[in-house]
């Protein structure tokens, strides 16, 4: 959904991209300035920055890399890959709460892939570093989360059209501190 909707964006497959050619070959083109976003205190906080700042360390033509999976792989990912251990990082301060309601994240801080580049996106529009409508942008999202939780909420129903269910979902509980997961269905009909 993010590649769709971000204009000159490339899904890359892999684990480790220590050796992978097309990641070498954008770290090595001098006029890519290469960034990891990653959550993190010591990295570049879009948040916080100028836009004179923020195009001060970007440069005017950043390339970002993102790590999209689940946590663990997104560590490992970084874990494995000395060249983008090498990358500084930029991060944000969240200040949106997730839509993904259906799936538990390890912290407050944590968003989905497609609600990471919408704040970022957004971060770089009012720094003048980017110029792409986001009104939509995460329109297909909800949309999911919207089919998600009507196939939870009718099962049986083959064309997973308006619901005239009883029955409520209600948020998993979002952050794992609390050992116990939340029911994200209760009973209905």
């Amino acid at each position: 959904m993010t590649k769709i909707q971000l204009e000159n964006s490339e899904i890359l497959v892999g684990v480790d991209f220590t050796n992978n050619h097309r990641v070498n070959e954008i770290l090595s083109q001098e006029k890519n300035d290469c960034f990891l976003l990653y959550p993190g205190k010591e990295n570049f906080n879009l948040s916080e920055r100028t836009s004179s700042e923020t195009i001060s360390f970007l440069g005017k033509t950043p390339t970002v890399f993102l790590l999209d999976g689940t946590w663990p792989c997104a560590r490992k990912m970084l874990k494995l890959s000395k060249n983008l251990q090498k990358l500084k990082r930029v991060s944000f301060d969240n200040k949106i709460k997730s839509k993904f309601i259906i799936k538990q994240q390890p912290d407050s801080l944590c968003l989905s892939t497609i609600e990471s580049v919408y704040t970022v996106v957004n971060l770089l529009k009012e720094a003048k570093l980017e110029h792409c409508d986001t009104s939509n942008f995460l329109l297909p999202f909800e949309k999911m989360i919207a089919h998600q939780i009507e196939c939870i909420q009718n099962p049986h129903n083959n064309n997973h059209g308006y619901s005239t269910s009883r029955s409520e979902v209600k948020p998993k509980n979002m952050y794992k501190k609390n050992p116990q997961r939340s029911v994200i269905y209760e009973g209905g009909s």
